[in-house]
């Protein structure tokens, strides 16, 4: 497909079409007109069940048995599994998403999460702080032993969660964290990996080599995993400088770090 047919698609779904739908919802119907015709016919005049307002699904017939891989599978098993292992007295999220590794840890442990955005729900395990942690409250340095941030720190200062645009935003929530976590406590965290860029205002992606340079400051690296461009997992890689160097051969892909504070 060109490069023109592939900007002219992303910018149909960012207008809200989307073409794989569209065609999902064509061959779909077949399947559930002639579905629907059987099972009224086998129906025929029993009384247990009425027929309520059809709600046509047209994307399921087809499809496989759920997802098991991409970014966010893989990073918030993976991630939940240490902080489980390691039970940490005090454990902070930023940003990460709530209704996937957020209510993993919820599963069996408390959990602080801070975002710039309100969350209105109550959910045991669970309790909410608003913060922008690109100007770090006094009260958070020292706050806690382990803080994970999965897919959120390339998104700061870029505006698209309603933060102040900040070219430098990414460093100052990695400066900030570094004061919120305490001595030997652990950071663990994720962000898109590949040749270095902007993609506003979605996210940044990283290059590991640049990563790995700013993150040496304050912390250690204890162990890196990155799921690749096909969506897996690939544990314990080596870190070697060629690998480094081509971003383990990501385009975009997710690089999850699992560090200690120095």
């Amino acid at each position: 497909m060109s490069s023109i047919k592939i900007k002219c698609l992303a910018y149909l779904n960012l207008l809200g079409f989307d073409l794989t739908k569209f065609r999902n919802t064509i061959k779909g119907y077949s399947y559930y007109k002639k579905d629907y015709t059987t099972l009224k016919l086998q129906k025929k005049g029993d009384t247990q069940f009425s027929f309520g307002a059809n709600k046509p699904i047209f994307d399921d017939h087809d499809s496989a048995s759920g997802v098991m891989s991409g970014h966010y599978f893989h990073q918030d098993l993976y991630v939940a599994k240490k902080i489980f292992e390691n039970k940490p007295q005090r454990h902070v999220d930023i940003g990460s998403r709530t209704d996937g590794f957020v209510s993993h840890l919820a599963v069996f442990r408390e959990v602080e999460v801070f975002d710039i955005r309100e969350q209105l729900s109550k959910v045991k395990n669970i309790t909410f702080k608003v913060a922008d942690l690109m100007q770090l409250p006094p009260d958070l340095i020292g706050y806690c032993d382990s803080l994970s941030a999965l897919h959120s720190i390339e998104h700061f200062g870029l505006g698209r969660y309603g933060d102040p645009i900040d070219y430098n935003g990414h460093l100052k929530a990695v400066e900030n964290i570094a004061k919120i976590v305490k001595p030997q406590g652990k950071f663990y965290f994720s962000v898109p990996i590949g040749p270095q860029r902007i993609n506003f205002n979605a996210h940044r992606v990283f290059s590991v080599e640049y990563l790995l340079n700013i993150l040496q400051k304050d912390f250690d690296l204890c162990s890196f995993a990155y799921v690749d461009d096909s969506g897996a997992l690939n544990e314990k890689p080596p870190l070697t400088t060629n690998n480094m160097k081509n971003n383990f051969g990501c385009y975009y892909g997710c690089g999850i770090f699992e560090l200690k504070k120095k």
